[in-house]
């Protein structure tokens, strides 16, 4: 497997039971932590990261995964798409040693390290792989919320699953998670006016 690092300021949450094989495990400081150097936790998102610009995946790192992390599982998501939220990205089998992805990360089915992209760019129909920045209609700023999950293990998935087969597939193996949470309004536009839920 292949290591992976993440973005800025995430506020840690161990997850709440999951079966009854398995207890969520915390990391040994109690915080598992995920933040960009591109931007802080619920600032604008670099228009560069976007889809008016080139782009490119914002780099992240995280710390504090907890004690038996086996894989980690990113996921980007638009809460505040009209028609709901909106999948931006979906990465999972991120190798247990990775702490941080670089910038415009390759947008291939299985990158070298071993880590996978599942399908992404829509709410229920999926038709993209790999990173998909930023591109809300007009108005209000939307919010994007990048979730790391630490995991206990690679999952059974093949590139291309969507949103989803990767949910379901977390529930079982999740031990932590985190978010990190960027705003983003269409050029000329005014960010502080985040869309409500």
């Amino acid at each position: 497997m292949v290591p992976l690092a993440i973005g800025v300021g995430a506020v840690i949450s161990t997850v709440a039971p999951m079966s009854p094989r398995r207890q969520p495990m915390a990391s040994s400081n109690g915080t598992f932590h995920l933040e960009s150097p591109a931007f802080r936790d619920g600032d604008p998102i670099p228009v560069i990261h976007s889809g008016e610009s080139l782009n490119l995946s914002p780099p992240l790192r995280w710390s504090g995964a907890p004690s038996g992390t086996g894989s980690f599982a990113l996921l980007l998501e638009d809460p505040d798409a009209p028609a709901g939220s909106w999948v931006h990205w979906l990465l999972f089998n991120i190798p247990p040693q990775l702490r941080a992805l670089p910038a415009g990360l390759e947008r291939a089915p299985q990158l070298a390290n071993g880590a996978r992209h599942g399908s992404c760019w829509g709410v229920g129909r999926f038709e993209r792989i790999g990173y998909q920045g930023p591109l809300p209609p007009a108005g209000a700023a939307h919010r994007y919320v990048f979730e790391l999950v630490a995991l206990d293990g690679p999952l059974d998935l093949e590139p291309g699953c969507t949103v989803f087969d990767l949910r379901a597939a977390i529930t079982e193996h999740q031990l932590a998670r985190t978010q990190l949470t960027g705003i983003y309004a269409r050029s000329g536009e005014e960010t502080r006016n985040v869309a409500a839920i």
